[in-house]
């Protein structure tokens, strides 16, 4: 079986038990934190996909990193997954995780990319412009982009919305040629 659909296996499961608990968000919030700081250490992610470390090394690791830090589906979700060898769709679970969570609440992320940084009132302007665009509650995260000259570019899922100005140029070079 892929990686693909035992990660989307994983995340249904764990989003099932997340739901009946109350916690979908905060579980997303650990879910990121945990994939965030195994991401981010090289020696870390080594050590967990060395193939001559005993599942035993491994949990005890993480015992010492993340129990205690993190809610109960997500610290047994950890240990289920280095149990079976499949650490490394973690990544992977965490963004099926999210877009389950996402249509379940309703809501959508958006990536904002500006030319310079958004004020928190122009991004609750644009998280309510796309709310009514796409019928979702959109949350927001910005990321700056120089090269955009200016406007913004808005991505939801798949879709790309562009107001920038370099979009805009393209267009207008497109269209004379």
């Amino acid at each position: 079986m892929s990686d693909i659909v035992v990660a989307k296996r994983y995340a249904r499961a764990l989003f099932e038990v997340a739901q009946d608990k109350g916690i979908i968000s905060q579980v997303e919030e650990e879910l990121k934190s945990v994939a965030s700081a195994i991401r981010d250490n090289a020696d870390l992610q080594k050590f967990l996909n060395h193939p001559n470390i005993g599942t035993t090394a491994k949990t005890d690791l993480l015992k010492q990193i993340f129990e205690g830090k993190v809610s109960e589906p997500v610290w047994n979700t950890l240990l289920v997954l280095i149990d079976k060898g499949r650490q490394t769709i973690l990544s992977a679970l965490v963004s099926d995780y999210v877009k389950i969570a996402n249509e379940a609440l309703g809501q959508a992320s958006a990536t904002v990319y500006s030319a310079f940084t958004l004020t928190e009132a122009q991004q609750a302007e644009i998280a309510s412009h796309f709310s009514k665009v796409t019928g979702k509650t959109i949350r927001v995260a910005t990321v700056v982009e120089p090269k955009l000259l200016g406007g913004i570019q808005v991505r939801i899922g798949d879709r790309l919305y562009d107001g920038s100005l370099a979009g805009k140029l393209d267009r207008l070079s497109k269209a004379l040629v």
